[in-house]
């Protein structure tokens, strides 16, 4: 039988064994500062470029070691849309390098998320239709002007909100991300006044109506306000706690001021199916039945206010103006979408490859400059322009079966409120770009750490 180690013997082991290790860290760095003095004497380009490996190699170990942290940093700046902050500082040009910037750390941490808790086989991840639509494209010819590398360059960034899904990851990963995602509309709107203060650019965008902007664009800042809604909505009903009771009506104070009236719609649905329809132990029927209540008692209220009814002036805040007298503009969108469905037309069943979407309506087109976009605002319609109907239904039906695999798993209220969540998903895809804007990556990220989760569980 072994003996157990006197406590000496235990405290020079102790001792001795990190002191071996940190003896090699120490060689291993001088040697390494040796050679990279010598390098800065004799080949000076060398020398700069072991800097700029070693400093890689730094952040890679930090992110390695302190993943969770890495990837709630990523996603926050991510939901502050920090793309639109880079045009007003820098100009257009800065646009898409800031975007290309975020989904390669995205890459990146889902990279490093793999090698610390494994690879996951997830054989319906709606990545694979993004990779079939690719291939598609490249064989039967792209659309004119939309190189290889264009479009290899979109697959990357349509790929990149799934890409966490073939990790397994871990608990404290899941927890982080879903809290960081209940706070991110907050942090993005604080960081947006302080910017506001410091006169760098406006809190509010005249849009149609004052709109709340935050460090990017309305629009984008809503969809990060919906994909709070849902997590904190989530948490609600695991935990009942008043934190998330005061971030859900916070943040879907945030939607309403940001004038986008699909996701405050779609998010109010969720909400108010999920409140009569999904029971819960930690936020019973009572407090949901209180909820309703007070809701219903507050339209006339906004009515009274959309309606001018009321001494409170309000009549400048788009939120208002939409709910008495452009019910049913669609800002535009009418205009953009003949030139993708002739697009369609012209390659039917496999489309002109990833990216297409973004070269349908050139940059300098009359409609683009009126309407200060050139990008489909449907997806449907987009992924048959860029893998005709065969990708579209490929895409359209791994997600159904992602999402039906992955909240199997999940507790009742958890499976119910996720499977609404991408129902209205599928909605809002009829009006909005939900698939390949920066809160993509934040909507997704929050649905895969839920997945995870409930796997875990």
């Amino acid at each position: 039988m072994l003996k157990p180690l006197n406590p000496e013997t235990r405290m020079r082991v102790a001792i001795q064994t990190p002191l071996h290790d940190a003896a090699l860290v120490n060689v291993a760095a001088a040697g390494f500062l040796v050679f990279s003095l010598a390098c800065a004497v004799f080949a000076p380009s060398l020398f700069w470029l072991l800097l700029a490996a070693a400093a890689a190699s730094g952040v890679i170990f930090l992110a390695f070691r302190f993943t969770p942290l890495f990837t709630v940093a990523w996603l926050l700046v991510t939901s502050a849309s920090l793309e639109m902050t880079a045009v007003d500082l820098l100009g257009q040009d800065a646009y898409q390098p800031t975007i290309a910037v975020i989904k390669a750390i995205g890459i990146g941490l889902a990279i490093v998320a793999v090698l610390r808790y494994g690879l996951r086989i997830d054989p319906f991840n709606p990545a694979f239709a993004w990779a079939v639509m690719f291939a598609g494209g490249m064989t039967h010819g792209l659309w004119p002007g939309l190189t290889a590398g264009e479009s290899l360059r979109s697959l990357v960034g349509s790929v990149v909100p799934f890409t966490f899904g073939f990790s397994r990851l871990s608990r404290p990963w899941a927890h982080a991300i879903i809290r960081a995602t209940c706070w991110s509309p907050l942090l993005a709107v604080s960081a947006g006044a302080v910017a506001a203060a410091a006169g760098l650019r406006p809190l509010f965008v005249n849009s149609g109506g004052f709109r709340l902007s935050g460090l990017g664009h309305p629009a984008f800042l809503a969809g990060i306000c919906e994909t709070a809604v849902y997590a904190c909505l989530l948490e609600l009903y695991r935990d009942g706690r008043r934190r998330d009771f005061c971030l859900l009506g916070g943040n879907l104070l945030l939607l309403l001021l940001t004038g986008a009236r699909a996701p405050l719609t779609l998010a109010l649905a969720v909400v108010g199916v999920s409140l009569v329809a999904v029971r819960s132990v930690a936020f019973p029927a009572r407090y949901r039945l209180l909820l309703i209540l007070a809701g219903t008692a507050g339209l006339p209220l906004v009515a009274a206010l959309a309606l001018g009814l009321l001494p409170a002036d309000i009549s400048g805040v788009r939120a208002f103006q939409v709910l008495t007298t452009n019910l049913d503009n669609l800002s535009g969108r009418q205009l953009l979408w003949p030139n993708f469905e002739q697009a369609a037309a012209g390659s039917p069943w496999l489309g002109w490859g990833v990216g297409a979407g973004n070269m349908i309506i050139p940059q300098d087109d009359p409609v683009a400059k009126l309407l200060q976009t050139w990008a489909a605002h449907n997806e449907y319609l987009r992924i048959e322009v860029e893998g005709g109907q065969l990708g579209r239904a490929l895409l359209v039906a791994l997600m159904i079966l992602w999402v039906r695999r992955h909240t199997a798993p999940l507790c009742r209220s958890d499976r119910a409120i996720m499977r609404l969540v991408f129902v209205a998903l599928a909605v809002h895809a009829f009006t909005d770009n939900v698939l390949i804007s920066t809160p993509a990556c934040v909507l997704f990220a929050f649905a895969t750490a839920v997945f995870a989760r409930g796997r875990l569980e």
